[in-house]
C-alpha cells in the first residue's frame, strides 16, 4: 500500500484462510501483535498441534518479534526454528497446547 493515500480503515478486512502455515511477507510488522494472537486461536479452533510460521531471515528483526509473541502465548506449547524441510532459520515452528 502506498502510504499517504489510504488509512487502513479505508481497506475493507482481509479474511485469511487458516492453514497452519502463516507468511508475514506481505504484513506490516506493527499489526503482528494483534494478528498473530488471533491467528493463533484459530488454529488451536481448528485442531492444528504444529504451525509454521515463515518470517524470513533478514535482518533477524521479525524473527525476534514473532519469537516473543509466541513465548507469552498461553496457547504455544512450545516453539523452535524451522530444519531444513520447514524453511531453516527463515520460519520458526510452534507447537500448540491441547
Amino acid at each position: 500500500m502506498l502510504r499517504g493515500m489510504f488509512s487502513p480503515d479505508d481497506l475493507p478486512p482481509v479474511e485469511l484462510p487458516i492453514t497452519g502455515e502463516l507468511d508475514l511477507h506481505t504484513f506490516d510488522p506493527r499489526d503482528l501483535g494483534e494478528l498473530m494472537p488471533v491467528w493463533l486461536e484459530q488454529c488451536r479452533l481448528r485442531g492444528f498441534r504444529e504451525v509454521r510460521i515463515v518470517h524470513g531471515k533478514g535482518t533477524g528483526t521479525l524473527r525476534t518479534t514473532v519469537q516473543t509473541l509466541l513465548r507469552r502465548s498461553p496457547l504455544v506449547e512450545s516453539f523452535r526454528p524451522g530444519d531444513e524441510t520447514s524453511g531453516s532459520w527463515g520460519a520458526t515452528l510452534a507447537r500448540l497446547r491441547p
